[in-house]
């Protein structure tokens, strides 16, 4: 989302500064209108369920970026059986909850902010086939891991089909090293403590741009082995185990050009010929003044969803070796150990042959940050589906 309205800045920016770069043999006066300031983006779009609207305005030239979000906006979902579901601003979004939309109503989005106005086209919400796989290949073993996903087979196969595909990750991570004892002061020895750091964590991350695709050039209209994206076969999120949470829903002609266009707007915005922000095309419009906005508002009967999962055994897993950073002390004593606490490190290793003649005490120590994976912004709070290995189609 952020990527949008950094693109609308960076359109209007560059077609001012590039002439004013070496090489420029006369002066260009760029034609931008005063209306493609502070135009308003709606970003979003209505479905059963989760409904989230981004709100914001375009910037002027000289302004320095800051999206310039619109906290205060009425917003509203509204079918034209008179169904009203009015969304809520919780600090980034606008939400509300539809339990489920009527494949027979045609539903638009109101918004009213600053005395105007706006309202969506009324459409009736497409509905999406589930996904039927989603393929994890890795072609050679010094290969990346590439993401490939198949829809089932399409509800109009005589027809072009249009989809936009997005993907949360979760991956499980250890930490450096695991230690299951730590140095009591009071009884200057080793204590076994299992619980004193968690032995893995759990990051998360949801995938910064949408993707999207047509049918056209498959046999019967069925995409398969579409490309998502790819893992690094040295990427820290392929080491344990990793779960892709897949997002289909298919779309209509004219939102899938507007996500073309606007795909072409970031690609083409150093050109002097890039289009201006309103010149994208755009289901929304202003009631009461004619002002130009900025956005496509699609409507989806459904998302269907996929989780898979990949296992580090099952793949050419390129783990870099870590060489051992602990600290090691091979003539330890417990005025040693004490010495450790106070630096703020924790006892790894207590290997104690003092009962024999010569023997000596060698231990082994790691900071916090080695050993603990929240420190590194991991969850330790297990995902309720780590347990499943399966995929499964929702």
């Amino acid at each position: 989302m952020m990527k949008l309205r950094k693109t609308l800045y960076f359109v209007l920016c560059f077609m001012v500064s590039v002439c004013t770069l070496s090489g420029c043999i006369e002066e260009y006066e760029a034609d931008i209108s005063a209306e493609d300031t502070n135009l308003l983006v709606v970003e979003g779009s209505i479905c059963s369920k989760q409904n989230k609207f981004y709100l914001s305005r375009t910037q002027a030239i000289n302004s320095s970026y800051v999206p310039k979000v619109v906290s205060e906006a009425k917003v509203v979902v509204r079918g034209g059986d008179g169904s009203e579901y009015t969304a809520q601003y919780d600090g980034e979004y606008y939400s509300c909850w539809i339990e489920s939309l009527a494949s027979d109503v045609e539903y638009y989005l109101h918004i009213e902010v600053d005395g105007e106005v706006y309202e969506s086209e009324p459409q009736k919400p497409i509905p999406t086939e589930k996904i039927a796989e989603v393929n994890a290949v890795q072609e050679t073993p010094e290969s990346d891991i590439d993401v490939l996903v198949t829809p089932e087979t399409p509800l109009n196969p005589n027809q072009t089909n249009y989809y936009t595909w997005s993907f949360d990750e979760t991956w499980e991570v250890h930490p450096d090293y695991t230690t299951f004892i730590y140095f009591d002061p009071v009884t200057l020895t080793a204590v076994y403590d299992p619980y004193q750091f968690p032995e893995r964590g759990w990051f998360y991350a949801r995938a910064s741009t949408i993707l999207v695709g047509d049918s056209r050039n498959y046999e019967g209209q069925h995409i398969e082995k579409f490309k998502l994206y790819d893992i690094s076969r040295g990427s820290e999120r392929i080491f344990y185990k990793y779960s892709g949470l897949v997002h289909q829903r298919a779309i209509s002609k004219d939102e899938y050009e507007y996500e073309l266009a606007r795909r072409q707007a970031v690609s083409e915005m150093g050109g002097l010929f890039t289009p201006q922000p309103s010149a994208l095309p755009t289901n929304i419009h202003c009631l009461t003044s004619g002002k130009h906005v900025i956005g496509y508002v699609g409507c989806s009967l459904n998302t269907a969803e996929y989780r898979f999962f990949l296992h580090a055994h099952e793949l050419s897993v390129n783990r870099p070796y870590q060489k051992d950073a602990r600290t090691w002390i091979d003539d330890c004593d417990e005025a040693t150990c004490l010495l450790m606490l106070e630096r703020g490190l924790f006892l790894c290793e207590w290997n104690d042959d003092r009962i024999i003649p010569g023997g000596t005490l060698r231990t082994a120590w790691a900071t916090k940050y080695q050993l603990d994976v929240r420190l590194r912004g991991a969850s330790v709070e297990e995902p309720e589906y780590w347990h499943l290995n399966e995929s499964i189609s929702y």
